[in-house]
């Protein structure tokens, strides 16, 4: 692609002096990946962004309220093809019955149950590309594990099946974070995998959440001694930290974390079983989403920290 002149780079600069957000910030603030945000625009006239001369799209502080405001309607559980309607109307409106979620779900077990990776690609790839990934893990992928899980406690087949979505899903995940992440600088937010299992669904999931906001992130997903996570400090120099174990850990571990948690000066927040906080600024947190509600709501996923 051409350069832009001169001209039209001082346009751009000085509307984003006079204020207008580039769509890499109104992303970062609302977490609406920038894909997402143009599919939304293109396909449902919800946002109808300023452009430059040379199509630089240049949201305003309304734009922002708007994709809050969609996103209400969306985590009630209203498909993004309706919410044009509700927004418009200027009038509180009740939640319609039709709601998206039923039938993706469907059409995902159904693809998982016939364990067919590509129907289950195309059916999450539909979804991705029209919600931001807070909604898709609330709406989508956090029901389908949790169904999963009572199948696998019931049948054998519910067991293969629940094998196949996770495999399917650390796939899915680890290269949806890798790809977030080459460019990244910065401090990273670590997260520790404690279980002897190397697969820890929650663990990959709010990695997730946390790569879709521009965070550097490491994830750890093999267990390693309490003992080595002063090195793993001392190299990675992480933001915060994220201690991640589905069983509840005997007293010795319990102890050893505690020790580590009081020798480090940082956020280290518990995700899963480990029960209670290891540390006063940081509460534990039961799901991978309130884990990343509760980061956010410190700061710790800004681009900017210990930069």
């Amino acid at each position: 692609m051409p350069s832009p002149s001169n001209g039209e780079e001082q346009d751009y600069q000085s509307a984003l002096h006079e204020g207008w957000l580039p769509i890499r910030e109104i992303a970062r603030r609302t977490g609406v990946n920038a894909v997402t945000l143009r599919a939304w625009e293109r396909r449902y006239g919800l946002l109808v962004p300023k452009r430059t001369p040379k199509g630089h799209r240049l949201y305003s502080e309304a734009h922002v309220v708007r994709v809050q405001q969609i996103l209400a309607w969306i985590a009630r559980g209203v498909a993004v093809s309706q919410v044009k309607g509700l927004l418009d109307d200027q009038r509180p409106a009740a939640v319609p019955s039709d709601t998206p979620w039923q039938g993706i779900h469907q059409e995902m077990m159904d693809a998982i149950g016939r364990l067919a990776s590509r129907i289950l690609d195309e059916a999450y790839n539909r979804a991705a590309s029209l919600y931001p990934p807070r909604v898709l893990l609330d709406q989508l992928l956090w029901p389908l594990l949790r169904e999963l899980e009572r199948l696998s406690q019931a049948t054998d087949d519910g067991r293969l099946q629940q094998v196949f979505f996770q495999s399917w899903l650390r796939s899915k995940l680890g290269a949806r974070i890798y790809h977030s992440q080459h460019s990244l600088r910065g401090a990273p937010l670590v997260l520790l995998n404690l279980d002897e299992t190397p697969m820890n669904v929650s663990l990959w999931l709010c990695a997730w959440l946390i790569s879709a906001t521009d965070c550097p992130v490491e994830v750890v997903e093999w267990s390693i001694p309490a003992a080595n996570l002063d090195r793993l400090v001392e190299q990675l120099d992480p933001r915060a930290l994220i201690l991640c174990r589905d069983s509840r850990p005997d007293s010795e571990l319990r102890r050893q974390l505690q020790t580590f948690a009081n020798r480090h000066a940082r956020p280290c927040l518990t995700l899963g079983a480990l029960g209670e906080s290891l540390t006063a600024d940081a509460a534990p947190a039961r799901s991978p989403g309130e884990a990343f509600d509760r980061l956010q709501s410190a700061g710790l996923l800004r681009q900017d920290r210990h930069a």
